[in-house]
């Protein structure tokens, strides 16, 4: 007798409440859904990308502390010299060194060591390649990874190799750094000796 009462109420159905009721039923429901969406998200991300950003920190870590902290300044300071041979050190080589080993945003501290008339172009050049760098080295950057996630999406559905795409992202990126380099010291140095003419 108790069990097909049982079967009975299971077989009972609900209908959804209209209204103000069921739109608040609704909206709860949805609600809910971002959070499942999340927390969806956060699981994809630690069986993929989470694992490899903190072995990368670790390793990058290890590398600073196996070349040492005050090699990376020395770097610094060699690419405050004037010339332009000093170029390449100043706009590649250091915004390289210093998003790689420091990462976004601590990557920009390493302009401390150039004089002023240089600071606004090593900062031009080092947030130009956080992005860049993404394709090879995720830890430098893993805030905004879904920039090169999103264009390596797209590449992969091509059926290309996402290799490839992390050298030429690379690359170009080192192109660009330099050449925005150059032009914001161009640019600084006008504008430095505007404002002591003026003064």
């Amino acid at each position: 007798m108790f069990l097909n009462h049982l079967i009975t109420l299971s077989a009972v159905t609900v209908d959804k409440p209209t209204g103000f009721l069921g739109a608040l039923a609704t909206g709860a429901e949805d609600f809910i859904k971002v959070f499942n969406k999340g927390g969806s998200v956060l699981l994809s991300l630690m069986g993929g990308i989470l694992p490899t950003l903190i072995v990368l920190l670790t390793a990058v870590n290890a590398l600073v502390r196996i070349i040492g902290a005050e090699r990376i300044e020395n770097l610094g300071k060699a690419a405050s010299r004037p010339g332009i041979q000093w170029y390449p050190v100043r706009y590649i080589i250091l915004p390289f060194v210093a998003v790689f080993v420091l990462t976004n945003p601590m990557a920009y501290t390493m302009g401390r060591f150039l004089p002023e008339r240089f600071k606004p172009a090593f900062y031009d050049s080092a947030v130009s390649f956080v992005h860049p760098i993404l394709g090879i080295f995720p830890h430098a950057n893993p805030g905004e990874l879904f920039v090169y996630l999103g264009i390596a999406t797209g590449i992969k559905e091509l059926g290309y190799g996402l290799g490839d795409l992390a050298i030429r992202y690379l690359l170009v990126g080192l192109v660009v750094i330099f050449i925005r380099g150059i032009v914001t010291e161009r640019i600084t140095a006008r504008m430095m000796a505007k404002s002591e003419r003026s003064a």
